[in-house]
């Protein structure tokens, strides 16, 4: 038996689209959601079944397995004094490798370290990088499997401790055993936003690829050293209201910064899980993401 075809945004009306931009955000709840969206239901498809059809499939986006022999996976706890004091992510390195390796901070979106972005840091390993991806929910008990629960776990974290946070992630991983020294980050949505503030905090940072993410506070922009790759979606007005005012900031500081914002796509749309996932703009960000890397991280003038 075939499977069905794989639903895109096209599927969907804008507007649905726009409640589960809302809804992933914490701007209205999953009643909300399926309130709003009843009127767009049509025959047999139902306001769950919409949100189910939005929602994301890991396991039918998984390209690398959690056990690949080409790689070396591990769960990793580092200290954060100035954070919740105690962080955890997950490590993943090539099994094999000839020399010292750069590293990537795989940073995730507003619902912890879910399989997902583990899989994203698989990805980044089989480049040869050291890729970390920390958990931010790990002060909370961490990720909870549940993508509803994570997003209700959220809000409960204190923002300037987890940053705090993740810089400790950096700095353990940049000083890692087998590292080059040299880092990169890369962050999608919430982990975009987090990639510009981190961009400001840490001078020792080679690139930085945030993908639709909030904007650094622009009072900080002259502190970013790094190469940033900005990629934003074409229909994103919550995150590109703000892309003027900081891209006048990067050019006022003397940043080097390219941006990447593909026609006709959605916030997310790097993301395989969902049907906001353009095949197409998603593996030309990645390939972009990995030039800048191999550029900054490997290879630097």
């Amino acid at each position: 038996m075939t499977s069905p075809p794989r639903k895109t945004a096209s599927d969907f009306d804008p507007e649905v689209l726009r409640l589960f931009d809302q809804y992933v955000h914490g701007a209205i709840d999953r009643r909300g959601f399926l309130a709003g969206a009843a009127r767009f239901a049509v025959g047999a498809t139902t306001a769950a079944g919409l949100l189910a059809a939005l929602s994301p499939r890991f396991a039918q986006a998984q390209q690398v397995a959690p056990g690949d022999p080409r790689l070396a996976a591990e769960s990793l706890e580092f200290d954060a004094p100035k954070g919740y004091g105690r962080g955890r992510g997950y490590l993943v390195r090539p099994a094999q490798a000839d020399g010292p390796l750069p590293t990537v901070l795989v940073v995730h979106e507003n619902r912890g370290l879910n399989p997902h972005i583990e899989d994203v840091a698989r990805r980044i390993a089989l480049e040869g990088y050291i890729a970390f991806a920390p958990d931010a929910l790990f002060p909370l008990g961490g990720y909870p499997g549940d993508e509803d629960a994570a997003r209700a776990l959220f809000p409960q974290l204190d923002q300037e401790r987890t940053r705090e946070d993740f810089i400790a992630a950096a700095t353990l991983l940049q000083g890692i055993e087998g590292s080059n020294g040299r880092l990169g980050v890369v962050g999608f949505c919430y982990g975009g936003g987090m990639a510009n503030y981190l961009a400001t905090r840490l001078p020792g940072l080679s690139a930085a690829v945030p993908f639709y993410g909030s904007a650094a506070p622009l009072e900080d922009v002259p502190k970013i050293r790094a190469e940033l790759l900005v990629v934003l979606a074409a229909h994103d007005e919550r995150i590109n209201a703000a892309w003027p005012a900081y891209q006048e900031a990067l050019e006022a500081a003397g940043v080097t910064w390219s941006l990447y914002q593909p026609a006709d796509t959605q916030h997310g749309f790097n993301n395989d899980t969902t049907p906001r996932y353009d095949e197409a703009a998603a593996a030309e960000a990645w390939r972009r993401m990995l030039a800048l890397f191999r550029r900054t991280l490997r290879d630097p003038a």
